[in-house]
């Protein structure tokens, strides 16, 4: 690992030019990274696992990806945030499919994105986080309801299609079309919102 000092206030330099700092091996620039980003990885991670031990070890493992793998963040495709959520997501799904740890809970109107927000130590941080979490909240609402209740039992609950089928009483092309077409709506809802995903 290396570290540099070049003189500059890390908390002023961009996501996307501390990654590349990150892809030449400064683990300050992972630090700064960090320090911007691990409240709202935990928040999410901790909402779909519900166990904080495991929450902080999906965490880990989310920045030891960006350590290990930093050009797997492509910044044409989004932000370094939003890239870190997905990236949080998929591991913690992974984790309860893996040790089939399934809550059966109602998801409230304020769902995980309320706790995503709900611990970020920047207040410019905080309110872009909670701008979006507006965002999408508005998003969710304006899609038909068949479609959002089969987007939350994928993505926060993390149930496989086939689950999600049988828990609708519907066929598994039938819970397909409404994931894939509920994201498209939540996508053209948020990028109309200024939201990019």
């Amino acid at each position: 690992m290396k570290r540099t000092n070049v003189g500059m206030d890390p908390s002023s330099v961009p996501d996307q030019d501390l990654v590349a700092l990150v892809s030449d091996g400064d683990s300050d620039a992972l630090d700064q990274i960090y320090r911007r980003h691990a409240r709202p990885v935990y928040s999410l991670v901790l909402h779909i696992v519900r166990d904080p031990t495991m929450a902080e070890d999906v965490t880990q493992e989310v920045f030891l990806k960006l350590w290990r793998q930093s050009d797997a963040y492509n910044p044409e495709r989004g932000a370094l945030g939003s890239w870190l959520l997905s990236v949080a997501h998929n591991r913690a799904i992974d984790l309860l499919r893996r040790r089939r740890v399934r809550e059966e809970y109602p998801l409230p109107e304020e769902h995980a994105f309320n706790s995503m927000v709900a611990d970020v130590a920047d207040p410019s941080d905080a309110a872009g986080s909670a701008e979006v979490a507006a965002s999408v909240r508005r998003a969710l609402q304006q899609i038909p309801e068949s479609q959002r209740q089969a987007i939350e039992m994928a993505f926060f609950q993390g149930k496989t299609h086939v689950e999600i089928s049988e828990e609708l009483g519907e066929p598994l092309g039938t819970a397909k079309t409404r994931i894939r077409l509920g994201m498209r709506k939540l996508r053209a809802l948020l990028l109309a919102d200024g939201v990019e995903i």
